[in-house]
């Protein structure tokens, strides 16, 4: 003859527990998401997660230039007349980000609004002065001093 040690309900109160720390201990191994930079053309959107990112304190130096040199995942086609829409997370705002065009930095003071707007012409003209189809558009969160998040883009003119 079997005894039951628990009732039903100590036993569902019991399984109930058992579940909830399970998980909890499956979210407290996930990573914690990056914020998201996004750009926009016309009515077609692409989001990113950072490329390099480290919880918001500065990358290290030496991690840096690997990270600006790495190629973009996420594209967008633009035409000559658009407007490129670059939208950053507010936490992002808040420390400031600058855009960078093929690896060097492209303005001098970061930006501190969560969203701005720019000619696509501005993005197809190499130092050079010869025309180009694509361009890798990085968005660098920035103190001024330190860098702390690179996103990259590639955008491609439209044929």
């Amino acid at each position: 003859m079997t005894v039951a040690f628990f009732s039903g309900s100590r036993r569902r109160a019991a399984l109930a527990l058992g579940a909830v720390s399970a998980g909890l201990i499956v979210l407290t191994a996930c990573d914690k998401p990056t914020p998201i930079a996004t750009i926009t053309v016309g009515s077609e959107s692409v989001n990113s997660e950072a490329a390099c990112y480290n919880d918001g304190k500065p990358i290290k130096e030496s991690e840096i230039q690997k990270c600006l040199n790495k190629k973009a995942e996420k594209s967008i086609t633009v035409s000559m007349e658009d407007k490129v829409r670059f939208g950053v997370d507010p936490e992002i705002a808040d420390n400031g980000w600058t855009i960078f065009l093929g690896g060097q930095q492209a303005e001098q003071e970061p930006n501190k609004k969560t969203y701005r707007s720019i000619p696509a012409s501005a993005f197809f003209a190499s130092q050079t002065g010869e025309a180009t189809n694509s361009t890798q558009v990085t968005i660098v969160e920035n103190t001024g001093k330190t860098l702390t998040g690179i996103w990259h883009f590639e955008l491609k003119k439209e044929s």
